[in-house]
């Protein structure tokens, strides 16, 4: 065999040894997040959620209450327990400037604050990231993986991201309005005719976003009452969303439009905007 031939023959199989090492590692990768979910769907499964009354909800702020007759506009009929949600639009990167098409997916429980992101971004030609957070019973992880299979950052739970993956939860809930009723882990303190104090507590942790709500009821923006910090290697939370396109889905009504930002001294620094592509209540 001549010196070409072998050359080639090496390169056919060092590319053919990789091509099935990143789909080994890709399909591994998929079944970790799988098991995340998992867990949160068996947990939330086995929750048993309280339905509100008359008076826990003429107990809420009055925009609070126009908000839950405007998402549930033929009543709140049965408990929700976790929702399931497919996303697309176009997502930043930490620390850089340029956005990519992305898909995600989510997993999101009612009565407890355990969530699970797991997102797909293209970065240089046929090179790609999945990157995913996992926030269940108190405890976050979060990492991306290059080509699904080179972990480009990891990130335990600490008392502060556990605060962040908290407010996270928190932040995605208007995807879930369920979340958001009284009688669960959130309580909400009155501001103006407009906006109201959403504060979750869970794991002896405390998160707290001000909703925005238009005349009809609308829950139109979450925004976090301090500065984020942002030279940190992840987004977090996100210290903003702004949130449009309501559309009634199996009865409930949701904005299928989101735009995440980061915030620090009144500037927001969006990060990941798009649409709800699909999205299904679990009772």
């Amino acid at each position: 065999m001549s010196a070409f031939k072998t050359t080639v023959f090496g390169l056919l199989a060092t590319v053919s040894v990789a091509a099935i090492f990143v789909g080994y590692s890709a399909t591994k990768t998929r079944s970790e997040i799988d098991t995340f979910e998992q867990s949160v769907q068996t947990a939330a499964s086995a929750t048993h959620i309280s339905m509100p009354d008359a008076d826990d909800m003429a107990n809420l702020p009055e925009p609070v209450r126009n908000y839950f007759g405007f998402v549930f506009p033929g009543g709140i009929k049965a408990a929700i327990k976790w929702v399931e949600i497919e996303e697309g639009g176009q997502f930043r990167r930490p620390l850089t400037e340029e956005f990519a098409p992305t898909t995600a997916r989510q997993v999101i429980a009612s009565a407890k604050p355990d969530l699970v992101f797991s997102a797909n971004t293209p970065l240089w030609g046929p090179i790609w990231a999945i990157a995913y957070d996992a926030y269940i019973d108190g405890n976050m992880e979060m990492e991306a993986r290059l080509l699904s299979t080179i972990s480009v950052m990891h990130e335990y739970g600490t008392p502060v991201l556990n605060q962040i993956s908290l407010r996270r939860w928190l932040l995605e809930s208007p995807c879930n309005p369920a979340a958001l009723l009284p009688g669960g882990i959130v309580e909400w303190q009155a501001i103006d005719d407009h906006r109201a104090r959403a504060i979750a507590r869970a794991h002896g942790l405390e998160a707290s976003l001000v909703a925005t709500f238009d005349e009809k009821g609308a829950l139109i923006s979450f925004e976090a009452e301090e500065d984020g910090d942002m030279t940190t290697p992840y987004h977090g939370s996100g210290e903003h969303v702004s949130r449009s396109d309501y559309q009634v889905v199996d009865g409930v009504r949701i904005p299928m439009a989101f735009e995440i930002s980061r915030m620090a001294k009144g500037k927001l620094y969006p990060f990941w905007s798009g649409r709800i592509t699909g999205i299904s209540f679990r009772l």
